[in-house]
């Protein structure tokens, strides 16, 4: 079992990774664990635990900001802003609970390094657009800052944009800077009863080419349907904002939406327990099937799901059909990943990124979409500005 090192400030982080670089001694570089299993592997002596490296450190609510240190739990971080009815606008999912882990046990550091977001990533964008400025050291033993507290203070390269995605290969966060958005006074959901899935991507197409500002568009079709509460297929689109406009705007779209299927609205507390589950994958909780992620354009979903049709599968559609989750029910040959990633490329090119499988799994397939090579020659370059000697979290990604 690896060795844990758990500094308590920036300073200390700073200290281990300088001795490591020396060394050559690779890190696994962790906060509470919760994503721990997503991506390859890591072979590492010792593993860097950020979990001290916590706390908020600047919340101005009237101006919109919050910094926090990179170990900060994403809990703590909700509830702050739910009492000042403020929000994470990219609602970043949750892994810990497909993982066995408790919910929000997750790190703001986390939330970051997985470039993370919810249903509302069509409308608001993922974590690194949110994201004003963030402290960090890279694996030369070197910190460095990028960004400040406003929106303006980015010149020259975007480092919080480069580093965002990159799972901890590329540099160690220390802390960060977002900002936060008001909550909703009100959220609403048309839902749309028993359509098939292309009757429902034209259904979510449809609603989000409208004025209306559909912040979250989901299908669920019979085989899933039970555990959003439902007995049968669902397609739900997410109205919010005040609530005079998202009565008025709801009305709009279920008249809109009638020439779809039967329409009806839920309301507040259904709605937002329904979105909640929606972002976080909850028909897959409580199991250790291989789970995939697949992102592909919004009007593809049926006919990459389509080609997989022979195999035994779960899956729904969110982000109006660009993304679907695919949990494989059967002893499927590399968990389905030449099946799965042939079908994302045939219905004209995406990502499949394996989420949970066995550590064998995870080594014998890579869990993220192999990259072209021009691009795949651009990120080891990156990864050898950073990290020359390769020292952080060594194989995650393939690198």
């Amino acid at each position: 079992m690896a060795e844990r090192l758990r500094p308590e400030t920036a300073e200390q982080v700073l200290d281990v990774v300088a001795w490591a670089a020396a060394e050559e001694v690779p890190l696994e570089v962790m906060g509470h664990g919760s994503k721990r299993g997503i991506g390859r592997p890591v072979q590492a002596e010792y593993t860097l635990d950020l979990s001290a490296l916590s706390g908020v450190t600047l919340y101005e609510p009237d101006e919109l900001v919050l910094s926090a240190k990179a170990g900060t739990p994403l809990a703590e971080i909700e509830k702050l802003l739910r009492d000042a009815n403020q929000e994470l606008a990219f609602e970043p999912i949750d892994y810990a609970p497909l993982f066995g882990g408790e919910p929000g046990s997750g790190t703001l550091g986390g939330v970051f390094a997985g470039n993370l977001a919810g249903p509302r990533r069509i409308k608001a964008g993922a974590a690194r657009d949110h994201a004003l400025g963030l402290a960090a050291i890279s694996g030369r033993g070197e910190a460095f800052k990028s960004g400040g507290r406003v929106v303006k203070n980015v010149t020259g390269y975007d480092l919080s944009k480069g580093l965002a995605g990159s799972w901890g290969t590329l540099a160690i966060l220390t802390d960060l800077t977002f900002k936060v958005l008001p909550r909703p006074e009100r959220v609403a959901s048309v839902l749309l009863a028993g359509l098939s899935d292309e009757a429902a991507s034209a259904a979510m197409c449809a609603a989000m080419g409208t004025s209306l500002e559909v912040s979250g568009a989901a299908h669920l079709p019979a085989s899933v349907a039970p555990a959003f509460g439902f007995e049968s297929a669902v397609t739900a689109l997410r109205l919010e904002g005040f609530p005079t406009s998202v009565a008025a705007r709801t009305e709009s779209l279920s008249k809109i939406m009638a020439a779809h299927g039967p329409v009806e609205v839920a309301d507040v507390p259904a709605s937002e327990a329904l979105w909640r589950k929606i972002r976080d994958a909850a028909p897959f909780q409580g199991e250790d099937k291989p789970l995939w992620r697949l992102s592909v354009a919004p009007n593809a979903g049926p006919a990459a799901v389509a080609a997989l049709s022979a195999e035994p599968l779960r899956y729904y559609y969110d982000w109006s059909g660009g993304l679907i989750w695919i949990s494989v029910e059967g002893d499927l040959e590399d968990a389905g990943a030449g099946k799965i990633r042939a079908a994302v490329a045939a219905s004209g090119g995406g990502h499949a990124t394996l989420i949970r499988g066995s550590a064998a799994l995870r080594t014998a397939v890579p869990p993220f979409q192999p990259q072209p090579a021009p691009l795949a020659a651009l990120s080891r370059r990156l990864k050898e500005s950073f990290d020359p000697r390769g020292i952080l979290n060594p194989g995650r990604m393939g690198l």
